[in-house]
Protein backbone atom coordinates (compact mmCIF):
# COMPACT_ATOMS: atom_id res chain seq x y z
CA UNK A 1 0.00 0.00 0.00
CA UNK A 2 2.64 2.23 0.88
CA UNK A 3 4.49 1.83 -2.51
CA UNK A 4 0.89 2.93 -4.22
CA UNK A 5 -0.01 5.88 -2.46
CA UNK A 6 4.49 7.11 -3.58
CA UNK A 7 3.18 5.79 -7.01
CA UNK A 8 0.30 7.89 -7.27
CA UNK A 9 2.32 10.67 -5.91
CA UNK A 10 4.91 10.27 -8.57
CA UNK A 11 2.16 10.17 -11.83
CA UNK A 12 0.85 13.59 -10.39
CA UNK A 13 4.17 14.93 -10.61
CA UNK A 14 4.90 13.15 -13.95
CA UNK A 15 2.07 13.95 -14.98
CA UNK A 16 1.65 18.19 -14.29
CA UNK A 17 5.72 18.01 -15.59
CA UNK A 18 4.66 16.79 -18.46
CA UNK A 19 1.57 19.26 -19.13
CA UNK A 20 3.23 22.53 -17.69
CA UNK A 21 6.89 22.09 -18.00
CA UNK A 22 7.10 22.17 -14.14
CA UNK A 23 5.72 20.83 -10.68
CA UNK A 24 4.06 22.65 -8.09
CA UNK A 25 5.97 23.22 -4.85
CA UNK A 26 2.39 21.75 -3.28
CA UNK A 27 3.35 18.74 -4.90
CA UNK A 28 7.53 18.80 -3.80
CA UNK A 29 7.70 20.23 -1.24
CA UNK A 30 4.37 18.90 -0.08
CA UNK A 31 5.70 14.92 -0.90
CA UNK A 32 9.29 15.91 1.47
CA UNK A 33 7.23 18.11 4.14
CA UNK A 34 4.99 14.80 4.74
CA UNK A 35 7.98 12.26 4.16
CA UNK A 36 9.91 14.20 7.22
CA UNK A 37 7.05 14.18 8.96
CA UNK A 38 6.15 10.61 8.52
CA UNK A 39 10.10 9.72 9.33
CA UNK A 40 10.43 11.94 12.89
CA UNK A 41 6.92 10.28 13.71
CA UNK A 42 7.06 7.22 12.80
CA UNK A 43 11.08 6.14 13.29
CA UNK A 44 11.24 5.01 9.87
CA UNK A 45 10.47 6.48 6.51
CA UNK A 46 7.04 5.47 4.36
CA UNK A 47 8.83 2.37 2.80
CA UNK A 48 10.27 0.96 6.30
CA UNK A 49 13.65 1.99 6.09
CA UNK A 50 15.62 3.41 9.35
CA UNK A 51 16.14 7.35 10.11
CA UNK A 52 19.87 7.50 9.37
CA UNK A 53 18.91 5.30 6.05
CA UNK A 54 16.84 8.02 4.53
CA UNK A 55 18.94 11.10 5.33
CA UNK A 56 21.77 8.83 3.58
CA UNK A 57 19.14 8.88 0.88
CA UNK A 58 18.53 12.39 1.32
CA UNK A 59 22.58 13.26 0.70
CA UNK A 60 22.93 10.87 -1.97
CA UNK A 61 19.72 12.60 -3.65
CA UNK A 62 21.44 16.32 -3.08
CA UNK A 63 24.84 14.91 -4.32
CA UNK A 64 23.80 13.57 -7.56
CA UNK A 65 21.06 16.29 -8.53
CA UNK A 66 22.37 19.33 -7.09
CA UNK A 67 25.70 19.80 -9.70
CA UNK A 68 23.07 19.35 -12.49
CA UNK A 69 20.82 21.69 -11.06
CA UNK A 70 23.71 24.15 -10.89
CA UNK A 71 25.09 23.60 -14.64
CA UNK A 72 21.20 23.81 -15.73
CA UNK A 73 21.06 20.54 -16.73
CA UNK A 74 18.29 19.38 -14.21
CA UNK A 75 15.18 21.45 -12.70
CA UNK A 76 14.45 22.53 -9.30
CA UNK A 77 11.59 20.22 -9.23
CA UNK A 78 13.55 17.35 -10.36
CA UNK A 79 16.12 18.12 -7.45
CA UNK A 80 13.16 18.28 -5.08
CA UNK A 81 11.14 15.36 -6.28
CA UNK A 82 14.01 13.22 -5.65
CA UNK A 83 14.32 14.91 -2.41
CA UNK A 84 11.37 13.79 -1.04
CA UNK A 85 11.73 10.44 -3.23
CA UNK A 86 14.76 9.53 -0.49
CA UNK A 87 13.05 10.91 2.43
CA UNK A 88 10.55 8.59 1.98
CA UNK A 89 12.06 5.68 0.51
CA UNK A 90 15.51 4.42 1.02
CA UNK A 91 19.18 4.44 -1.27
CA UNK A 92 17.79 1.25 -3.00
CA UNK A 93 14.76 2.67 -4.16
CA UNK A 94 16.91 6.20 -5.52
CA UNK A 95 19.62 4.86 -6.83
CA UNK A 96 17.49 2.78 -8.75
CA UNK A 97 15.31 5.30 -9.51
CA UNK A 98 17.73 7.27 -11.24
CA UNK A 99 19.62 4.67 -12.68
CA UNK A 100 16.24 3.45 -14.53
CA UNK A 101 15.02 6.91 -15.40
CA UNK A 102 18.54 7.57 -17.27
CA UNK A 103 18.29 4.50 -19.26
CA UNK A 104 14.84 4.91 -20.20
CA UNK A 105 15.36 8.49 -20.64
CA UNK A 106 18.43 7.52 -23.13
CA UNK A 107 16.69 4.71 -24.91
CA UNK A 108 13.81 7.75 -25.47
CA UNK A 109 16.34 9.83 -27.06
CA UNK A 110 17.67 6.82 -29.39
CA UNK A 111 14.21 5.30 -30.40
CA UNK A 112 11.63 8.66 -30.02
CA UNK A 113 11.67 9.12 -33.73
CA UNK A 114 10.17 5.61 -34.15
CA UNK A 115 8.15 5.53 -31.14
CA UNK A 116 6.14 8.76 -31.50
CA UNK A 117 4.82 8.05 -34.91
CA UNK A 118 3.27 4.66 -33.16
CA UNK A 119 1.57 6.68 -30.65
CA UNK A 120 -2.01 7.88 -31.40
CA UNK A 121 -2.89 11.62 -32.14
CA UNK A 122 -4.52 12.39 -28.92
CA UNK A 123 -1.67 10.79 -27.01
CA UNK A 124 1.02 12.78 -29.00
CA UNK A 125 -1.29 15.87 -28.54
CA UNK A 126 -1.03 15.11 -24.34
CA UNK A 127 2.64 14.25 -24.60
CA UNK A 128 3.63 17.24 -26.95
CA UNK A 129 6.52 18.18 -24.38
CA UNK A 130 7.99 15.06 -25.66
CA UNK A 131 7.83 14.72 -29.05
CA UNK A 132 11.24 14.54 -31.23
CA UNK A 133 10.93 18.27 -32.57
CA UNK A 134 10.42 20.04 -29.12
CA UNK A 135 12.09 23.03 -29.15
CA UNK A 136 13.37 22.38 -25.60
CA UNK A 137 14.67 19.29 -23.28
CA UNK A 138 12.50 16.83 -22.65
CA UNK A 139 10.38 16.46 -19.24
CA UNK A 140 12.85 14.55 -16.80
CA UNK A 141 10.01 13.18 -13.94
CA UNK A 142 8.27 10.96 -16.84
CA UNK A 143 11.20 8.87 -16.76
CA UNK A 144 11.46 9.61 -12.93
CA UNK A 145 8.50 7.61 -12.62
CA UNK A 146 9.42 4.87 -15.11
CA UNK A 147 12.76 4.52 -13.39
CA UNK A 148 10.53 4.53 -10.06
CA UNK A 149 8.60 1.60 -11.52
CA UNK A 150 11.53 -0.44 -12.41
CA UNK A 151 13.39 0.30 -8.99
CA UNK A 152 10.25 -1.22 -7.34
CA UNK A 153 9.81 -4.30 -9.53
CA UNK A 154 13.06 -4.76 -9.31
CA UNK A 155 13.22 -4.26 -5.51
CA UNK A 156 10.52 -6.13 -4.54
Amino acid sequence: MPSLVLLIWFALCAEQDIRQRQIANVLTLGGAAFALFYLFYSGHTWLGASVEEGGEALAIAMLLTLPGYMTGRLGAADVKLLGALALATDRMHLLGTIVGAGVFCLLWLLARNRLWKLLSQPLRKRLATLAPDASEKPPFAPFLLVGFLTALAWIH
